[in-house]
């Protein structure tokens, strides 16, 4: 038996936060056409059914066309079975209407109670984790030790520190409970660990990356599974991906050989992707980054590129002691100040662009 686990695709995501208008909506229709996309991937290599973890829209009125868009993959593929469990950004209308006795093959989960589903030698169970039964959700898992378990849910591992413990998954009460495999959603980036003895759990990760946060490789997870055995491999699928390269600057550079370096980093990335390039070290105190020239060098042949400056100027104090300029009077200026070396620099360096006229 074949069997993916996908989570947080998040489709209709507004994508605008970086990307002009017309991209955006690019990106939300390639987001569209990758679920259509992992659909065909599992007709081809004959998988069973399609985990969905979690997350598969970002609103809560999405358009009817994608709407009607991932229906139709779900009723025009009945040799698979569709296990969708609604993670924290799901409170969607995208089963508004739906008669769902007409779509046998799309099972669903809920809030109230674990919903188990027989598919073949393995048993899918799962719950919907609420404000109201985040504390207790783990205490009436049952299974029976002799099947092949399968697990859903969507929340953040139980090591998180963050302020939203409505989604925390407390994996020490799972521990023991005979699940071979549990089926998360909810972080961005593929992991997989042992959750005892017996089974394992893991995160597939986003399909698609939207933000600088979600760099690197994105897909989903290939199960296999073969007397009981559950056999897990993360399939790399996204259409894009993002990357984030750091250059590090030094006082020698000019331009040209800040635009060499950045090219040296990008030249074996897809021009289907998204970079930031961040700039870092140390400039001569006279060298001025040209941004809008670095974007227009590589803005074009990539999907999209960001540019960040957080390279700070070199000051060399004894070539000002005999300056008697006013840029000479500042720097000698700011030697006697007691403040960190850092700090100083970049104080040096707005004042010497507010002495030249230049854009802050």
């Amino acid at each position: 038996m074949r069997l993916i686990h996908v989570a947080d695709l998040h489709l209709e995501s507004a994508m605008e936060s970086n990307l002009s208008s017309d991209k955006a909506r690019l990106r939300r229709e390639e987001l569209l056409d990758r679920f259509s996309d992992l659909v065909c991937y599992g007709e081809e290599h004959q998988v069973d059914a399609i985990l969905i973890a979690g997350d598969l829209f970002d609103k809560t009125h999405i358009r009817k066309a994608a709407r009607s868009r991932v229906l139709e993959e779900i009723r025009e593929h009945t040799n698979i079975t569709f296990f969708y469990l609604q993670g924290n950004h799901d409170r969607s209308d995208f089963l508004q209407d739906v008669h769902l006795e007409e779509i046998p093959n799309l099972k669903l989960f809920d809030a109230n109670q674990w919903s188990s589903y027989e598919l073949g030698d393995v048993v899918i169970t799962g719950r919907e984790i609420t404000a109201e039964n985040a504390k207790t959700f783990t205490m009436n898992l049952v299974l029976d030790s002799a099947n092949c378990n399968i697990v859903m849910l969507h929340g953040q591992e139980s090591e998180y520190q963050g302020k939203d413990k409505t989604e925390i998954i407390p994996l020490g009460d799972l521990r023991g409970k005979y699940i071979d495999y549990l089926a998360l959603g909810h972080i961005h980036s593929y992991k997989k660990e042992r959750l005892d003895d017996r089974g394992e759990y893991c995160y597939p990760g986003c399909l698609e990356g939207r933000g600088f946060d979600e760099c690197g490789e994105k897909g989903f997870v290939l199960l296999e599974i073969l007397e009981g055995k559950v056999e897990s491999q993360f399939i790399p699928f996204a259409k894009r991906r993002l990357h984030e390269v750091e250059v590090e600057l030094t006082e020698e550079d000019d331009m040209p050989s800040v635009l060499g370096k950045i090219k040296e980093k990008v030249e074996s990335i897809s021009e289907e992707d998204f970079i930031k390039i961040v700039l870092t070290g140390n400039t001569h105190v006279d060298f001025d980054v040209d941004l809008s020239r670095i974007l227009r060098e590589f803005g074009e042949k990539y999907f999209f590129v960001k540019v960040y400056d957080h390279s700070t100027i070199k000051v060399h104090y004894e070539d000002f002691i005999n300056d008697k300029s006013l840029k000479g009077e500042f720097v000698r200026l700011m030697e006697q100040q007691e403040m960190d070396e850092m700090k100083k620099s970049l104080i040096v360096e707005i004042g010497m662009k507010a002495l030249m006229g230049e854009e802050l």
